[in-house]
């Protein structure tokens, strides 16, 4: 067997996959309903959600097949992600890439691979939604058309998870902020990590991602500019 390529962006790309926070989770029925129409849409005895780690391909979801993970140089996923374009292998016995592949000389016996890879919206190729047989053969156009929109759901129910952890964790940020805040009952300004005391505005520059503009409140408007009241003057 050949030695596994690499995409260019490796790097990129694991940390994009790392930053959903997905590998070595729970099954859940969101990917599995999505990872079971794929086995039927496909008429394929196994479909798998894949995440192409490091030195592992391991399955969020499974169908048909019995090991959470294997390693990569025996993905074919770990090919897919190279593009992002559907890749097929009608006969992995005939492909020089796949044919002493320990999957197809040993169980489960591989001699088909359809893969539709989960594209990131940065372009990275963390996985793939794939489809697997015993026996040759080959997907017709809506097949392959379909595991393509069924790969798209599943990037961007990541997507979704993702956002909504980081916003759980921006409110959680803020609502911590507003509990220990020690602030100066004369100057008001507020001691920051270190011990140091900061104005207002230094201090939440450097804890949020507020951005201020200055203007005056109506009291101030009274007691330091109270030419410009309405209806005051000549």
């Amino acid at each position: 067997m050949n030695i596994t390529p690499t995409p260019g962006n490796e790097a990129g790309r694991l940390e994009a996959l790392r930053a959903y926070h997905i590998l070595d989770t729970a099954p859940e029925h969101a990917y599995d309903d999505v990872t079971q129409m794929a086995a039927f849409i496909c008429g394929a005895p196994i479909a798998l959600m894949t995440c192409v780690d490091t030195n592992r391909l391991w399955f969020k979801s499974r169908v048909g097949l019995d090991v959470p993970e294997i390693p990569r140089e025996q993905a074919f996923c770990a090919y897919t992600i190279l593009n992002t374009e559907p890749m097929e292998v009608e006969d992995t016995t005939k492909d020089e890439r796949f044919a002493s592949n320990p999957t197809v000389t040993n169980a489960p016996n591989i001699r088909f691979y359809a893969g539709a890879p989960l594209v990131t919206p940065d372009g990275h190729a963390v996985g793939s939604l794939c489809v697997l047989d015993q026996h040759p053969r080959k997907l017709r156009g809506e097949q392959k058309s379909s595991l393509e929109k069924l790969a798209r759901i599943i990037i961007t129910h990541m997507e979704f998870r993702r956002v909504s952890r980081d916003l759980a964790a921006a409110a959680a940020s803020i609502k911590t902020l507003s509990g220990i805040v020690p602030i100066c009952a004369s100057c008001k300004q507020i001691r920051n990590d270190q011990g140091y005391w900061q104005q207002v505005e230094a201090y939440l520059a450097t804890h949020t991602e507020a951005k201020f503009s200055h203007s005056y409140c109506p009291t101030c408007v009274k007691i330091y500019l109270p030419e410009t009241e309405t209806g005051t003057g000549s």
